[in-house]
């Protein structure tokens, strides 16, 4: 399948449509059953405060797949992503009530590259701090 976006229409400094995506505790349950990472920082409170930590925090895997989520659902293939990277800057702290976190991902069209590539540039922020950096897709065009 071919990403629907065609290569032609975009444009650098394209925006990509801005997503927010929630984040409770019963969400990080049910991605530490679908990954297998069960470590405690991920749903004990005490535990994650006695390593340091303000609170629970999500999984960083998973943020980073809530992330990609704005590509994606831009190019309406998953597989036209393909290369992904990030680096982890800031934890999404999920408190224990109701409204949990919110992940806030918006997207550039940062540069045309060959092939009918392009890099896109994701700014994902959570309670006023940016929890990855450097976060960058290359994405196959039609």
């Amino acid at each position: 399948m071919t990403a629907r976006i065609n290569y032609a229409d975009v444009e650098v400094g394209t925006e990509l449509p801005a997503q927010s995506f929630p984040v409770t505790r019963a969400t990080l349950v049910r991605y530490a059953g679908a990954s297998g990472d069960f470590n405690p920082i991920h749903w004990n409170e005490k535990f994650a405060k006695e390593v340091g930590l303000p609170d629970v925090i999500a999984h960083g895997m998973f943020t980073m797949a809530e992330a990609i989520r704005v590509v994606t659902d831009w190019t309406g293939d998953p597989g036209a992503v393909v290369e992904y990277g990030v680096r982890f800057t800031k934890p999404v702290v999920v408190p224990n009530d109701d409204a949990g976190a919110v992940i806030e991902v918006s997207g550039k069209v940062a540069a045309k590259l060959d092939d009918k590539r392009v890099r896109v540039d994701l700014t994902a922020m959570s309670a006023g701090q940016k929890v990855l950096g450097m976060s960058r897709a290359v994405v196959q065009l039609g």
